[in-house]
């Protein structure tokens, strides 16, 4: 049934099917168009859909989330598409670690049914100017520090979603603040989507698996779980009963002496609003953004 339809697709879209060895076959999508033509066949056969975000440059954190879809979901589609507004003038966008035929290679064994992967232009024709802002929760630690980051990834969420109505949404926990900003723009929008959180994946040394590890040095890349480690240090000691203040600046220095070159912020938090603690809780998020070398790293872990 499902190549059925997708022989009928290749008809009525402008498509790529590629197969590897084993003939799988998975379709990539270029334009808004030819996705809402799968689309209204999936929806005229009562399908439900799932849809993982992603620029990309795919690990086995961006696998966890294709997988929970496809657990959730008859149908998956995956996102290829590095957003240009959410890249600050001084940021990774001109770098950032993009492989396109390797991420499509990757997807072809997980069962994957399409993939979108738009161009900018496609995202953003010319005189498209609406932005979605979520102030307050998005103003916090990364958006103190990315100033207008969280209204892009909101916008360019929101025009996802509303391109591709899906039933689930799948989002990582390692970019917390990013799945808060999410339901709240859910939410306050009436966007009939279910966003599923899932869980951090961490290499064996604790390290958060991000895209961005590549940048590390041989010898950063050593020293870079030593974040995991200082968050988990922050939290026995809270639980302990040690003054948090007096908690935080001691982590700050160990990252500092270990090798980190500057830390954006280290934080127990309120874990729905992410404003800061001043007194222990177990509704608590521990977040923290440090520098080693050229390359920024986040992670958090929950309190309980």
């Amino acid at each position: 049934m499902l190549m059925r339809l997708k022989q009928g697709l290749f008809h009525q879209a402008n498509i790529t099917m590629l197969k590897n060895d084993t003939s799988n076959a998975i379709t990539t999508v270029r334009t808004v168009s030819d996705l809402r033509n799968i689309l209204k066949i999936w929806r005229n056969n009562k399908l439900t859909v799932g849809l993982v975000p992603t620029m990309g440059a795919l690990h086995d954190g961006h696998f966890s989330l294709i997988k929970r879809s496809l657990s959730l979901s008859d149908r998956t589609i995956v996102t290829l598409f590095v957003n240009p507004k959410q890249f600050g003038s001084n940021e990774d966008f001109d770098t950032y670690p993009t492989d396109e035929l390797s991420d499509i290679k990757a997807l072809e064994n997980l069962s994957v049914d399409v993939i979108f992967a738009p161009s900018t232009e496609e995202m953003y024709p010319t005189g498209n100017i609406t932005n979605i802002s979520i102030p307050d929760i998005g103003d916090l630690l990364e958006g103190a520090f990315r100033p207008g980051f969280f209204d892009a990834v909101a916008t360019v969420v929101c025009k996802l979603f509303m391109i591709s109505s899906p039933d689930f949404a799948f989002f990582g926990e390692k970019d917390y603040q990013q799945l808060l900003i999410i339901e709240k723009m859910v939410q306050d929008l009436n966007i009939p989507t279910e966003i599923v959180g899932c869980p951090i994946i961490r290499s064996k040394d604790g390290l958060a698996l991000s895209s961005r590890n590549v940048y590390l040095s041989e010898k950063d890349r050593l020293v870079a779980p030593l974040l995991y480690k200082i968050l988990n240090e922050i939290l026995d000691d809270a639980k302990n009963g040690e003054e948090l203040k007096k908690t935080l600046n001691n982590a700050k220095m160990n990252l500092l002496n270990s090798g980190f070159t500057q830390i954006d912020y280290l934080k127990i938090c309120d874990k729905k609003y992410l404003t800061e603690l001043n007194n222990f809780s177990f509704d608590a998020r521990i977040l923290g953004a440090a520098w080693i070398g050229n390359t920024r790293l986040i992670d958090n872990i929950r309190v309980n």
